[in-house]
């Protein structure tokens, strides 16, 4: 009789201890930076810095478009525009979570600065004569870096400044594909030939 009423206590004192060991490892697996409900795939190609691509379905995926116009005012005016994608608030926890994240903002691979607002000015002294390209890359609040079919999620504007007049066939070539360009008065009275190229992973 005493072994029958012992029997539930020990079934008690089992499921207990499966519950705190799944709630160990839990833990460990977010203080190692890891969400508890992965989302996508981490792979093992990695950014400039070593931090891993998390690819997704191109289905739904985020998506960044990066624009850069003159500033009347001086320096350069840039601008996100971003599809299935919102900018997560300072605060925000490390935690991957679908669509939401920052973008890092880079001048000729050199990083500038982490975007948590669609907009940014660029100083001068970022961007002096001649040709640069200003990309924006969508990465996870873990610091993952999001990817769809192996690609970063990205988006870069080729910008050139001059100091002279407009520059002879300063738009895009014919034929040249998708990109658009525009000619337009830059800061202190300079050309820039602006292009404007979608950089995120498309279909195929």
């Amino acid at each position: 009789m005493s072994w029958t009423r012992g029997l539930p206590t020990a079934l008690a004192v089992s499921v207990l201890l499966s519950a705190a060991a799944a709630g160990c490892a839990a833990g460990e697996a977010h203080g190692r930076g890891e969400s508890a409900s992965p989302v996508g795939k981490l792979l093992d190609a990695t950014d400039e810095t070593g931090r891993r691509y998390r690819e997704v379905a191109q289905r739904g995926a985020p998506e960044v478009d990066v624009v850069v116009a003159p500033d009347a005012a001086g320096g350069w005016d840039v601008r996100l525009r971003l599809h299935h994608f919102r900018l997560s608030p300072t605060g925000t926890g490390p935690t991957a979570a679908t669509g939401r994240g920052v973008a890092y903002l880079y001048v000729d691979g050199a990083l500038v600065t982490r975007l948590r607002t669609p907009g940014h000015h660029l100083a001068d002294r970022l961007v002096p004569h001649g040709t640069h390209h200003v990309t924006a890359r969508l990465y996870a609040d873990d610091g993952t870096v999001w990817a769809v079919k192996g690609r970063p999620v990205e988006s870069t504007a080729d910008i050139t400044a001059s100091g002279g007049g407009p520059e002879p066939g300063g738009g895009p070539e014919p034929g040249a594909g998708p990109a658009t360009g525009r000619a337009t008065a830059g800061p202190d009275g300079d050309t820039a030939t602006v292009t404007v190229t979608a950089g995120s992973p498309g279909p195929g």
